[in-house]
């Protein structure tokens, strides 16, 4: 049987630091397969940034249930299946009906292993505890900050229309949206990774 080569055993420390929830870690897999992951999702999904989208919610779920994930192989094919599924879904929602038979999706999700897609039964859960929390932090802005936030974030109203709206400055706006941003970053590292944090501030 041949010896461990340095690249295995280093993948391998990496992997173990990465379940027992580094940042650095979890930092150097997002570095390594997030543009993949994005361009897996522009496959079905035709916009760039809904895209992109759904590629940040496949890590915020992959570091939900890292440790669920049995080798360093299951991390990308965790994320090309949480992926697909958000995909799927959107489209579903979005009553769109098309056909995919493009052989690179069909070599990837032939690499799924069931481990993977029975760990991905408990991401409505995952997301309920991580949604319960950043609105528990959100409910603690000061009443104004909150009331911008949630205008920007669940109305995704323009900065100007907000300002419109409650008859103050777009800069007024933008400096509450930072204020909350700020608290929401500061707030949430206490639980999850800073890549993590700063995407879970777009996902807001």
């Amino acid at each position: 049987m041949p010896s461990p080569t340095p690249d295995h055993i280093a993948d391998s420390l990496l992997f173990i630091q990465f379940k027992k929830g580094s940042e650095k870690a979890f930092t150097h897999y997002f570095n390594t397969y997030f543009r993949a992951i994005t361009g897996f999702c522009e496959q079905f999904i035709p916009d760039t940034e809904s895209a992109r989208g759904i590629a940040q919610e496949a890590f915020v779920n992959l570091w939900l249930n890292r440790k669920k994930i049995e080798k360093p192989g299951g991390i990308p094919s965790f994320l090309y299946t949480s992926a697909r599924s958000k995909c799927l879904n959107e489209l579903k929602h979005l009553k769109v009906v098309r056909r995919y038979e493009n052989e690179t999706l069909a070599q990837k999700e032939s690499s799924i292993n069931l481990e993977v897609l029975q760990a991905l039964e408990n991401d409505s859960l995952s997301f309920q505890e991580l949604d319960q929390t950043i609105n528990r932090f959100i409910e603690e802005l000061p009443e104004q900050t909150r009331q911008i936030f949630k205008m920007k974030r669940f109305e995704h109203k323009k900065n100007s229309e907000i300002a419109a709206e409650l008859n103050i400055s777009v800069k007024t706006v933008e400096a509450h949206m930072t204020k909350a941003l700020s608290f929401l970053r500061d707030g949430l590292s206490e639980y999850f990774p800073a890549v993590i944090v700063g995407l879970i501030s777009h996902l807001s």
